[in-house]
């Protein structure tokens, strides 16, 4: 149910950007990405290998799997602000967005949904996101390569040519 509930916040929370402002994109390298909630309040953390394109078909292939009545995403001051309500499924996902960071070095979002009907009877819920680069990708990552602690080597996403050591220590 988590994993449900997180994959539609961070769709909704994708959604939220509109043709009239292009948000800030992250700079290419090594992200390391936390997502907390009240479930889980230690977070789940993963690793990622970016450039801009990677991070462009991302957003574009999430976007793909809803349909959005609303997507408003605006800088006010030193924050940009996004409202979607969107169409996940069977179910309309209403959230709220404030991300505060430069995408050079880190970002934070705070992200709060309240979803019609209720997904496997969860009404709402609030993430917090937070990214922060960690420098040049590994050696034989590739953009899109990501370590996630207990993910196999070799599953869909995941790096394919680990260092013999293993993937750096990840929530450091």
């Amino acid at each position: 149910m988590r994993a449900l509930i997180l994959s539609i916040v961070l769709l909704a929370a994708a959604g939220a950007s509109a043709a009239s402002f292009e948000p800030p994109k992250r700079k290419s390298g090594l992200w390391e990405t936390k997502v907390s909630n009240p479930q889980v309040p230690r977070g789940q953390v993963m690793q990622q290998c970016i450039d801009q394109k990677t991070d462009d078909v991302m957003r574009k292939e999430q976007e793909s799997h809803m349909s959005c009545s609303k997507k408003d995403m605006r800088r006010e001051g030193n924050r940009i602000v996004g409202d979607s309500v969107c169409k996940v499924e069977e179910t309309t996902v209403t959230t709220h967005t404030v991300i505060t960071g430069n995408f050079d070095t880190n970002y934070k979002a705070e992200v709060k949904s309240t979803y019609n009907p209720p997904v496997n009877g969860q009404r709402e819920s609030s993430s917090v996101v937070e990214g922060r680069w960690l420098g040049a990708c590994l050696a034989g990552q590739k953009p899109g390569d990501v370590i996630m602690p207990g993910m196999p080597q070799g599953a869909p996403g995941s790096q394919q040519n680990m260092p013999r050591g293993g993937p750096p220590p990840v929530g450091r």
